[in-house]
């Protein structure tokens, strides 16, 4: 970790939102080459395996002595692979195939309220009053955006924007306390290797067609004019979309503390929306746009809910856990 002489919370806010930015734009590319013929599993199981091939050349290159494990640590990352990432990731992508990209996250992020739950019920962590606001917040603004009284999403959309949080709380909690003593890249390494292995049996990687990858897609919407080939949006899907972003919130947790991190990657969210209605068309109504702005509010309660000091308030050691690439 940097010293404090060269430790810059300014610099560690604009990385974090960097990385929320591409986060944002990723989904709505991933929605482009879904449409285009690749499944929510083919897509997941390229994302985390190019994830697992970076993050292993970066090791191979700082010391060969990062992929040392443990057994029982090599059962937690599979654990942490398979039931964190490989789920996040394939229930984010079917959710973003139902529903507006902004929504599904809007889903997806309600993991915060369950992470800072878990970590009240199941291991005592002292929880600010302000969790409870942050819930009924939420609650409240999830229930506007789907339009609970007249609800036009699509139930299946809901309940995988559902699962991804569920698996996100999973990841974030399994990845703060058990393998907080693994770098960040070796747990994004053996994580990503796991879940790589999970799909490679169940993602029907083997039914793409390879000329599909070279097909000409248009990437639709605002930019339908524009045709590439499919490789296009893969390529940035798998690079800029996952392995950067997540590049940019270890460097961030490097200069500022981890709930100020979780913060400013919430606006992933924000950037998510945005990006949908220029590039997509996605738009809300207006009740459901202050809906969302009640849920986010809610989102960033809950990040700076959790008090103990096994929350993480402080900036994390080089061998600390960082947040997963969406």
């Amino acid at each position: 970790m940097p010293s404090d002489q060269f430790r810059s919370p300014v610099r560690g806010a604009f990385y974090a939102l960097l990385a929320a930015a591409l986060f944002g734009l990723n989904g709505s590319a991933s929605k482009v080459v879904i449409a285009a013929g690749l499944n929510p599993a083919q897509v997941t199981f390229m994302r985390v395996l190019a994830t697992a091939v970076l993050s292993g050349a970066w090791l191979a290159v700082a010391g060969r002595r990062h992929f040392a494990v443990t057994r029982r640590e090599l059962a937690a990352l599979a654990l942490l692979g398979v039931g964190g990432l490989a789920m996040v990731q394939w229930f984010y992508s079917v959710a973003i195939s139902l529903l507006p990209v902004g929504v599904a996250l809007l889903f997806e992020y309600t993991a915060v309220i369950l992470v800072a739950l878990t970590a009240w019920l199941a291991f005592g962590e002292r929880i600010g009053a302000r969790l409870w606001w942050a819930i009924g917040a939420v609650l409240v603004g999830l229930a506007v955006v789907a339009q609970v009284w007249d609800s036009t999403l699509r139930p299946l959309g809901v309940l995988a924007g559902l699962g991804a949080a569920v698996a996100f709380a999973f990841y974030f909690l399994a990845g703060e306390r058990g393998v907080a003593n693994k770098h960040p890249f070796a747990v994004a390494f053996w994580a990503s290797a796991f879940a790589s292995a999970f799909w490679a049996l169940f993602s029907g990687w083997w039914n793409i067609d390879p000329e599909l990858l070279t097909h000409p897609v248009s990437l639709t919407g605002a930019l339908e004019s524009v045709v590439v080939p499919l490789l296009v949006p893969l390529a940035y899907i798998l690079t800029l979309g996952s392995f950067a972003p997540f590049v940019l919130l270890f460097t961030a947790l490097r200069h500022t503390s981890a709930t100020a991190v979780g913060v400013a990657a919430s606006s992933e969210v924000l950037f998510a929306f945005a990006v949908a209605w220029v590039w997509l068309g996605e738009s809300l109504s207006v009740l459901q746009v202050v809906g969302s702005i009640v849920v986010f509010a809610g989102i960033v309660l809950a990040q700076t809910a959790r008090q103990s000091p096994t929350a993480a308030l402080e900036p994390p050691a080089v061998g600390e856990a960082a947040p997963p690439p969406l």
